[in-house]
């Protein structure tokens, strides 16, 4: 038997791929992803309490599952339980968290809302419209503490000292006008699990039409999608390893709430998001209280719904070191009181309010119409409620020279039911249908311009924001006319008469409208203005008390049929 003799040309070879080997067994390995877990919430409005929430369930009777969702004590609760499976995840929130609220947190100017939010952990927040409700003052108030106020009968009211919100507000689209700097931080960057996450806020750009001239003096808002993109270098170069734009804007879909990647959403969020530079990770949207989680594009784009009732929980897996997101799981969790423990020092917190609050709000002041009158519109958009509130300011105007009230849908924020027992309203009831406070302002517009004024009521073939009028005011609108002229001409009347172009009327309403909200813009051109002095709330409560008083208690279940759709 022969033996194989290593030759010089053998052993270089072989030394050549042990070499080879150690080297191989040196590289650096692919980092691998972590889980970076984000729970939002959007749209609270100070709702401290459970409170209604419907959705399409085929395993419910009639198809809808009903129940009491949210409340401050649930939330904390439901982030006490994802906190045991990760103690760094991030709460932040979408805009909208405080103002249009119910009483039992507006009377306090929202301030036991912000400090449930400060307890839960709350990291951040976009800001949205209804922050502006009270002016740029205000609102820094709110977030940096102190007592100085426009509101010196709600704030610091509840505590004696507020120290502020606790964390930060964002928004890289609004600038202070009158020191020419931003409003507030564009973003911030948290990091956890190693990895860093910078989150950018924005409002929506047409933030002018749904808040009042007052709340945006001093203000100027620029591009949504622009100016998140004009950051992504910035971010970039922090080394960020996720990026995730949280813009107070939203839209909508037939789809449901929890449906995952769903591809029908619509709505002015959409148009943002395809704008949106591709580094980009994830949009959390806000502002429609609708809930998704959907697709556009690559892109996920989700919102909560509304009022607390759900909390959007995206877990994200990030790779260290690069900017770099491999997967989002997205799941819209229902805040059902009945599957989370509460959280106790929330459910203190809570009672606290409530027992400070029903002296005031459980008064009773007066009977209404019927045991329930609803925001339900008809098929011409017009509500029973439409139709009280409107007949409330009329009277509240009429010593004015009123003669025409008009109503905007989205003042109108709870339908005034009565609970099994009650036979009349109490005062918190009609402070959470009216939560704004709006000083009523009359004017003068003639007939031509009213009738325009109608026509700004459609911005699509299916977006119209129906305005509710009062008693004696009438008119019909066809869908089937282009949009800019869809009220039938010589349909528009006034106590059966039709209105003459040239002739000036006295209309009535809120001053936000007054003054062009809900892109109501001829409003403006109003003349002869006045501020009557009385707030919306106070001539609703005034109403009814009179109208309780002639023995004819206000408010219907159905609506009056003042305006009337053709085709």
């Amino acid at each position: 038997m022969s033996r194989l003799r290593p030759t010089p040309r053998l052993l270089g070879a072989l030394s050549l791929a042990l070499v080879t080997l150690a080297g191989c067994s040196s590289l650096p390995r692919e980092p691998q992803p972590v889980a970076v877990n984000i729970v939002a919430i959007n749209d609270l409005h100070g709702y401290l309490q459970a409170n209604p929430f419907g959705y399409k369930d085929p395993q419910a009777p009639g198809g809808v599952r009903k129940l009491q969702a949210g409340g401050i004590a649930t939330l904390g609760g439901m982030l006490n339980q994802l906190r045991q499976q990760d103690p760094q995840l991030l709460f932040i929130g979408a805009g909208d968290l405080v103002g249009g609220s119910p009483p039992l947190s507006a009377m306090w100017a929202d301030e036991p809302t912000l400090d449930a939010l400060r307890q839960m952990g709350m990291k951040l927040s976009a800001i949205g419209n209804h922050e502006l409700d009270n002016g740029k003052a205000e609102f820094l108030r709110q977030l940096n503490g102190g007592c100085q106020s426009s509101r010196p009968d709600k704030a610091c009211q509840f505590r004696p000292n507020f120290p502020g919100s606790g964390f930060p507000y964002l928004a890289a689209n609004i600038m202070d006008s009158d020191t020419g700097q931003p409003l507030l931080p564009a973003y911030r960057i948290e990091e956890v699990h190693g990895v860093k996450v910078a989150f950018v806020g924005a409002v929506l750009r047409d933030v002018a039409s749904v808040v009042s001239a007052k709340g945006m003096r001093g203000l100027q808002v620029a591009d949504e999608a622009e100016s998140i993109n004009r950051l992504i270098p910035e971010l970039k170069a922090q080394g960020a390893n996720a990026i995730v734009a949280v813009v107070h804007q939203g839209g909508a879909t037939p789809e449901p709430f929890d449906k995952q990647d769903c591809s029908q959403l619509g709505g002015d969020i959409v148009d943002v998001a395809k704008r949106l530079d591709p580094a980009v990770d994830v949009l959390i949207s806000a502002h429609s209280h609708q809930g998704y989680l959907c697709k556009v594009g690559p892109l996920l784009v989700t919102q909560g719904n509304s009022y607390g009732h759900l909390l959007t929980h995206l877990t994200l897996q990030v790779t260290p070191g690069q900017h770099r997101v491999t997967a989002i799981q997205a799941l819209n969790l229902v805040a059902d009181p009945a599957r989370y423990p509460q959280d106790p020092a929330l459910a203190r917190l809570q009672q606290e309010v409530e027992a400070r609050s029903n002296q005031v709000l459980q008064q009773p002041v007066a009977a209404i119409g019927a045991a329930s009158i609803t925001r339900r519109e008809d098929p011409a958009g017009e509500m029973p409620l439409g139709d009280l509130i409107a007949d409330a300011h009329l009277a509240g105007g009429q010593a004015h020279g009123a003669q025409i009230a008009f109503m905007n849908n989205g003042g109108i924020r709870s339908d005034l039911t009565l609970e099994p027992g009650q036979t009349r309203l109490n005062y918190g009831q009609l402070a959470t249908l009216q939560p704004f406070n709006n000083n009523l302002v009359a004017f003068d517009l003639n007939g031509r311009q009213i009738e325009q004024v109608l026509n700004q009521q459609w911005k699509a073939a299916d977006d119209a924001n129906i305005l509710q009028v009062s008693q004696g005011f009438s008119y019909r609108w066809d869908a089937l006319r282009p949009l800019d002229s869809r009220v039938v001409p010589g349909s528009v009347r006034l106590n059966g008469q039709p209105l003459r172009a040239d002739a000036n009327y006295r209309l009535v309403m809120n001053g936000f409208l007054a003054d062009g909200g809900d892109r109501f813009s001829l409003f403006k051109s109003g003349v002869n203005r006045a501020d009557l002095g009385v707030s919306d709330l106070d001539a609703t409560l005034h109403y009814l008390k009179a109208q309780e008083q002639q023995g004819k208690p206000a408010g219907s279940a159905t609506s009056a049929g003042r305006i009337q759709r053709l085709n």
